[in-house]
């Protein structure tokens, strides 16, 4: 899809990857861009940086989705490309994790997608284009060691994504999945785990991804190449890879440990 003209929403879009394509979006003329965050400081910072509109919203509500969408109508007469981009880390591991923790997390996380998904695609099947961009995470394809919310919501991300593209691919509309590793954002200010294995690239560098594979409707956006690579691996031989991220795990556990000690 060629960007320039088009209408388009960013969630998540006040800091991060969501600021870096907002920004990328008007390098390519878009007609008309809007980010949309609950933090209400780095959303004003931000539209005024930018010089785009903004819009606070919490998208783990399906009522502010809607609403959101109505002024996008009213503001630019629709949407064209609706990028779903907002996400939490929530909290790690397992045992610690509550059940409000595992509800927040996926509100967001996935339930957040779903709603976004459901009400901006009907006006775009009636103009027979439109397109989705979600943010996901290598993650959803590989794992989290670490934290079970984050994979499995990631995971969910990824599938919905996929089953986006597979049914309505073919009526027009465009469906793309981001799945970074490392991306310098708050979110990996305090360090990026694991996920840092290959290295942290900037928000910029995944927003220039993103950008190409919207222009060439390529689903899956990997900026880190060594995914698709690891992507090959579990594929092939599922339990010499599920034994190769367990012994990431063990290295995972004995720097905690070590950390904690100090």
């Amino acid at each position: 899809m060629d960007i320039k003209d088009k209408r388009i929403v960013v969630t998540g879009g006040a800091s991060g990857i969501g600021k870096a394509l907002a920004k990328a979006f008007l390098a390519e003329d878009a007609r008309y861009v809007l980010i949309a965050d609950l933090n209400e400081k780095n959303l004003e910072e931000s539209k005024n940086e930018l010089n785009c509109d903004a819009y606070k919203i919490d998208v783990s509500k399906e009522d502010e989705i809607v609403s959101l969408i109505t002024y996008m109508d009213e503001k630019a007469g629709g949407i064209d490309i609706f990028c779903s981009n907002a996400g939490i880390g929530g909290v790690p591991g397992f045992f610690e994790v509550t059940t409000e923790d595992w509800q927040n997390i996926w509100d967001i996380n996935v339930i957040g997608h779903i709603h976004a998904a459901k009400h901006v695609m009907p006006q775009m099947l009636e103009r027979g284009n439109g397109y989705l961009m979600n943010t996901a995470s290598a993650a959803g394809l590989l794992t989290q060691v670490g934290s079970a919310p984050y994979s499995v919501t990631k995971a969910a991300a990824l599938s919905l994504a996929e089953w986006l593209k597979i049914t309505y691919g073919e009526k027009g509309i465009g469906v793309s999945c981001l799945c970074p590793q490392a991306v310098e954002t708050p979110m990996t200010a305090q360090g990026a785990g694991t996920a840092g294995v290959d290295g942290m690239i900037s928000a910029d560098e995944c927003a220039a991804d993103v950008i190409d594979a919207i222009k060439k409707e390529r689903f899956l956006v990997t900026p880190h190449q060594e995914v698709l690579e690891y992507i090959q691996r579990k594929a092939s031989d599922y339990d010499r890879w599920i034994s190769g991220m367990q012994r990431l795990q063990k290295k995972f556990e004995d720097f905690y440990n070590k950390f904690n000690q100090n």
